[in-house]
């Protein structure tokens, strides 16, 4: 079966970030700057456009506070018909600190799977989103 990849459109790459809630986020932290994934549980707050997720203090993802800007990553596949999408963000981060978009925010319910208080939320906003789809074309 022949495949084609198509290009999707910005509101086509936020309605999967807001249909998801797992991703990655990729910063470049330390000294060598090398980069850092890590898997996060997530929310799309949609009134700031930005992908939102806790953090604990002095986590690496801490480091998201003092960074200029991060990536973050989703996708989904059907192995089954060898297709899939994926969605990448870029934008600057931000520690969230005002009370109004915390409590905003917290009505996402963004659900952390480690135990253990994640007590800073973080936001990277989708100054830059691309996504691509891989799909089965129907024989011509």
């Amino acid at each position: 079966m022949a495949r084609e990849m198509i290009e999707l459109s910005r509101p086509e790459c936020l309605a999967l970030l807001a249909a998801s809630n797992f991703g990655r986020v990729v910063i470049s932290a330390g000294r060598s700057q090398v980069p850092l994934i890590r898997p996060v549980s997530y929310g799309f707050d949609e009134s700031s456009q930005s992908v939102v997720f806790r953090t604990l203090e002095g986590s690496k993802f801490h480091t998201l506070g003092r960074s200029a800007s991060a990536c973050f990553e989703i996708d989904g596949h059907d192995p089954e018909n060898e297709s899939g999408w994926s969605v990448i963000v870029i934008g600057p981060t931000e520690r969230i600190t005002r009370a109004a978009d915390i409590d905003r925010i917290e009505r996402l319910d963004v659900r952390t799977w480690p135990d253990g208080r994640r007590a800073h939320w973080m936001r990277i906003r989708t100054r830059t989103v691309s996504g691509r789809r891989l799909m089965p074309v129907a024989d011509a």
